[in-house]
């Protein structure tokens, strides 16, 4: 039996699956920004929600995305080249994730976040 079909579907399933994430995060974000606009809410505030909004349905599509190529290239060409290419692709989205956690919560993803160091047993 070759598996290389349906490891070639399942990897295009976790691509349809990052795309979707981003799509659907970002006309979530949309929505709830036009909501907090309408409800008032001063406009800063609403515009910093819907940017962690946008910036959180990224990093969801580009886990899947980097999951999903990594599935393939492991799975069905593992080759010098293609892990070479895996590799730079996975960097780049690596960098792409943290610049993204930066920006969303103003610290590096291992550092502990403030409110975890004021309550840390929970």
């Amino acid at each position: 039996m070759d598996l290389k079909p349906v490891i070639e579907l399942v990897g295009e399933a976790i691509d349809v699956a990052g795309v979707a994430a981003i799509v659907v995060g970002t006309v979530v974000a949309t929505c709830q920004f036009g909501h907090r606009l309408l409800v008032r809410r001063p406009p800063y505030d609403a515009y910093q929600r819907y940017r962690k909004g946008l910036g959180r349905a990224i990093l969801l599509g580009l886990e899947f995305l980097v999951a999903a190529d990594i599935i393939r290239t492991v799975a069905i060409s593992p080759t010098f080249a293609g892990v070479g290419v895996l590799a730079v692709i996975v960097l780049v989205r690596t960098f792409l994730s943290f610049s993204l956690e930066v920006e969303l919560e103003g610290r590096w993803p291992w550092q502990a976040s403030a409110e975890r160091t004021r309550n840390p047993g929970g």
